[in-house]
């Protein structure tokens, strides 16, 4: 009897195990197949860190994207200084850099940038932060000094941390347009500048800011001066070894201290021709600073220029340096005659107002300029 029933039992778990085990076959690839290509999204892998931020000269966001002079419109975070370790090479290939896309996607108002080219200090520095004074955003500054120059300027100063990396320069020589390019280059990194200024530590401005930033955004040319002279200081200074690149008819001359366009300030940078062949036969008594940029603008760029310079000088007195102005020689009848004394076209318009600066000013006249520079020049006192 015991064993009867231990056969029953037997037979009745094999029956069950025959039962089930079809079914959790048949449902076992599919679990597989859930588990291999399950439809419920993984977390993503992180993302990658974000690049750094270019380092740039320049973040500038406006209220309203105009060109109409208002400091309410701009707001200016500029890199304090303009030094930096790149070589001159290097540092002209990255300013003839152009965009492709003529529109800029941001916020934009055109900035002027004012270029010092001195031996050492700006001796009338006071006299340019009154100019600047309270029209942060609208312009740029760099100084190109002697590179053993190292005197302080204020932190409160415009002109702090403005010193660009320098070369010495030698009147005359390839070594002043050497400075002058470099000049050039370390503005054009700053997308913003689109009018660049030439001027020495002896130069003065004429009219207050808002004048002479609209004159300059106002004009389509650039002004730089150049012109054939038929005699030994101009076509007797030409080498005829310079032929037939550059001919005797092509020879121009012309003042050193420029005001040009942003176009023609690429240019400048990123021409190598005519550079190397001033730099191979342009030497005393041919002045590379009174020839170079007069002849390569004549060449190339001469529908865009204006054919005069903004900076006014005084040659009369003959020799080969202008007189230079001082204290005593200082009044409002001498600074309205240079404002307003000539006569040229500015936007197919005849005007006597054809000088935004003017040199050679010694040191020892700044207090007397500060003097006048309130009432004539409507500087804050």
């Amino acid at each position: 009897m015991g064993s009867h029933l231990l056969h029953l039992l037997i037979f009745f778990i094999g029956l069950s195990i025959g039962l089930v085990s079809p079914l959790y076959l048949k449902t076992f690839p599919f679990n597989i197949q859930s588990s291999l290509y399950s439809t419920t999204p993984s977390q993503p892998p992180p993302p990658p860190p974000a690049p750094p931020a270019p380092e740039t000269l320049l973040v500038l966001s406006t209220c309203n994207e105009t060109s109409n002079y208002s400091t309410s419109n701009v707001l200016l975070k500029e890199k304090k200084s303009a030094m930096h370790n790149m070589s001159d090479q290097e540092l002209f290939w990255r300013a003839s850099m152009v965009p492709k896309i003529k529109e800029i996607p941001f916020g934009h108002v055109p900035k002027v940038a004012f270029m010092f080219l001195t031996p050492g200090p700006l001796p009338l520095a006071p006299l340019w932060e009154k100019f600047f004074k309270g029209h942060e955003g609208f312009y740029s500054i760099y100084v190109h000094p002697h590179p053993s120059f190292n005197e302080s300027v204020l932190e409160s100063s415009i002109f702090y941390g403005r010193n660009i990396p320098s070369q010495p320069v030698w009147w005359g020589t390839i070594s002043m347009i050497n400075a002058e390019k470099r000049l050039i280059a370390n503005a054009l990194l700053d997308i913003s500048n689109e009018r660049f200024v030439l001027l020495s530590d002896t130069c003065i401005p004429l009219f207050n800011f808002t004048t002479i930033y609209q004159y300059l955004i106002g004009s389509n040319l650039s002004f730089l001066e150049s012109y054939d002279k038929p005699i030994r200081a101009g076509r007797g200074r030409y080498n005829p070894q310079m032929y037939p690149n550059i001919t005797v008819k092509e020879w121009r001359k012309g003042s050193q201290w420029f005001e040009i366009r942003r176009e023609l300030a690429l240019e400048i940078v990123s021409e190598q021709k005519y550079y190397h062949i001033f730099e191979e036969y342009c030497h005393p008594s041919c002045y590379n600073d009174e020839h170079y940029l007069p002849t390569l603008v004549n060449i190339l760029y001469g529908e865009t220029n204006a054919n005069r310079t903004v900076t006014w000088v005084d040659w009369t007195r003959g020799g080969a340096h202008p007189k230079k102005f001082s204290w005593h020689d200082i009044n409002e009848e001498l600074l309205n005659w240079i404002r307003f004394g000539s006569e040229c076209v500015y936007n197919g318009n005849t005007t006597t107002m054809c000088h935004l600066f003017a040199r050679k000013f010694h040191a020892n006249a700044l207090d007397a300029l500060l003097r006048v520079a309130p009432s004539l020049l409507g500087f804050e006192p």
